[in-house]
């Protein structure tokens, strides 16, 4: 594997840790009008019809099941649809209800360091060397700083531990998720990305109904957040992290997690009217060091 990401992939990371970065806002607005488990299983379904629309149109199609690859393909696809989408979106929007988006935003710059180890047993080329360990640990440090110690003070609420533990399990799923992505046979893209979509729905959306039943209209700001995290971070992004993980590995598309607590913090500031913390520019600096140095190109040996 070429050990430089290139252009193309360092713009789909840094469009991905945009539109994620939105998303916490996104999912708090849409918690003042849904369940956890309806605003996941809505999100997903609308990505899914996203993409199914879009690979119906241009005749691509969803993967076959008559071949052993395509029997893989399959169980990649479910495999990616439980630990990318239903289980993630489940336990973050789940514990935004009792814990800071903060510790949230902390939870997921843990990804890379799931990966870390995931990758170099699994996947072929991506081994855990000394490099690519002090870069992650520079960036989560740049994380840390940027969120501080108050996000992991407690609110006292009766469920926050259990919401604390839900939040890293999103984290933990998420580097599944990029492994599995990883190691799925070859497929094109976009019908690979609607398949997992479409099996996240199928699980979710009997979940959401069983659970919490048929939701009621909420406020038009809850509907449109729900579109949004539809559209964005799960129907675009569910393309972009597939393009990412199988042509620069889940180590490099794990770095994302590093850039979504600073977008966060720079939509609540422009969005919000939230004050930018006096440690940003030096948790920027530590986050972008820590990206540069995982993604630089190790010197050929003669």
């Amino acid at each position: 594997m070429d050990h430089s990401p290139g252009t193309a992939n360092w713009t789909k990371l840094l469009f991905l840790g945009v539109i994620w970065g939105a998303s916490f806002m996104a999912v708090s607005l849409a918690l003042q009008g849904f369940p956890p488990l309806t605003i996941a299983a809505l999100r997903i379904a609308l990505g899914a019809v996203c993409l199914l629309s879009l690979i119906y149109v241009m005749g691509i199609g969803l993967p076959l099941l008559r071949s052993r690859d395509g029997r893989i393909i399959w169980a990649c696809a479910l495999g990616m649809g439980v630990f990318s989408n239903a289980l993630p979106f489940t336990l973050l929007s789940w514990g935004q209800v009792y814990v800071a988006s903060g510790f949230a935003g902390v939870c997921m710059a843990v990804v890379p360091l799931f990966v870390l180890p995931l990758a170099h047993l699994l996947v072929p080329g991506e081994h855990m060397t000394l490099r690519r360990t002090i870069s992650f640990l520079i960036g989560f440090a740049g994380v840390v700083v940027l969120i501080g110690l108050d996000a992991f003070r407690t609110a006292g609420t009766d469920f926050e531990s259990l919401a604390r533990l839900a939040c890293l399990g999103a984290s933990l799923c998420y580097a599944v998720g990029s492994i599995i992505t990883r190691l799925c046979p070859e497929v094109n893209m976009l019908s690979l990305s609607a398949a997992a979509l479409t099996c996240g729905a199928a699980i979710m959306i009997p979940a959401a109904l069983w659970s919490e039943g048929v939701p009621k209209m909420p406020a038009p700001l809850s509907v449109a957040a729900v579109i949004y995290l539809g559209l964005l971070p799960t129907a675009l992004a569910q393309l972009l992290l597939v393009q990412v993980a199988r042509t620069a590995g889940p180590a490099f598309l794990s770095t994302v997690n590093y850039q979504v607590p600073v977008w966060s913090v720079i939509f609540g500031a422009a969005l919000l009217g939230e004050a930018l913390p006096p440690q940003l520019f030096a948790a920027l600096a530590l986050i972008f060091s820590g990206l540069l140095l995982s993604s630089r190109r190790r010197p050929r040996t003669a």
